[in-house]
């Protein structure tokens, strides 16, 4: 074996990504952190990983992934809001607006995918038809409802790195739900258990690095009070040689 394929053998060991692969462009990506805060300590929802997935086995993490091409057409309940929107359209790349709501919904879509859990609102008359992932919200009379989103950080995956994202992470309060589809969690799927821990406890210390600053950013905002559109939120991007931490604006 020669020395390369021996630190990459040990890079996959301790469980980090090559950084040698040439440059690839940062997929857009967004992910939901579910929040209860009907207690005295705030509450997120995790799933745990399938110990005999490929990627991060018996981890904890949140809901999330790439966008679809669907994500950009499918019809809403109520439209994400303009502060929200502004926040999505800062930083660069920039992210026009229909780009900006494509975010929000694969947001709902992905946890309703992976956890059963889904963001959406009862319509008058005849629901639009909605087909493959989004079956379950037609299914039970509803369009998705991205309104109640907030965005609590942006973050890109460093060069060098065989695949990279362009990650929004959003949060809504857990009263936002408004349907639960059976089946979803079980022993045999990619979550096979959904837990509401609290913030700062022990399963969400072995988390992604990164999820880890962003739920700092998480507990931050929520100490001070209900969530707002106008507090400063963090961009994760690499620079100068290292991850650097800036405020979009």
């Amino acid at each position: 074996m020669t020395d390369i394929a021996q630190a990459e053998k040990a890079k996959i060991h301790e469980g980090k990504e090559a950084d040698h692969h040439p440059y690839f462009r940062p997929k857009d990506a967004a992910t939901l952190i579910l929040v209860d805060r009907s207690g005295a300590t705030p509450k997120v929802l995790v799933g745990k990983r399938h110990d005999k997935v490929v990627f991060m086995p018996g981890k904890f993490v949140f809901p999330g992934g790439r966008v679809d091409k669907a994500d950009y057409r499918v019809p809403v309940a109520a439209p994400i809001t303009t502060e929200l929107e502004a926040n999505l359209a800062k930083g660069s790349p920039k992210t026009p607006a229909s780009r900006a709501k494509s975010l929000a919904i694969a947001a709902i879509r992905e946890a309703c995918e992976e956890t059963g859990l889904c963001l959406g609102r009862k319509i008058e008359g005849k629901a639009p038809k909605l087909d493959g992932n989004w079956k379950p919200f037609a299914d039970a009379g509803l369009l998705p409802d991205p309104s109640s989103l907030f965005l609590i950080a942006r973050a890109i995956t460093p060069p060098g790195r065989v695949k990279r994202f362009d990650t929004r992470f959003f949060t809504a309060d857990a009263s936002a739900i408004t349907h639960r589809v059976d089946g979803v969690i079980h022993a045999d799927a990619e979550l096979v258990e959904l837990v509401w821990v609290e913030l700062g406890s022990k399963p969400l210390a072995d988390l992604h690095p990164m999820t880890r600053n962003v739920l700092n950013e998480l507990d931050t905002r929520l100490a001070t009070g209900p969530l707002r559109h106008d507090a400063p939120v963090p961009f994760f991007h690499f620079y100068g040689g290292k991850m650097q931490k800036d405020i979009l604006g």
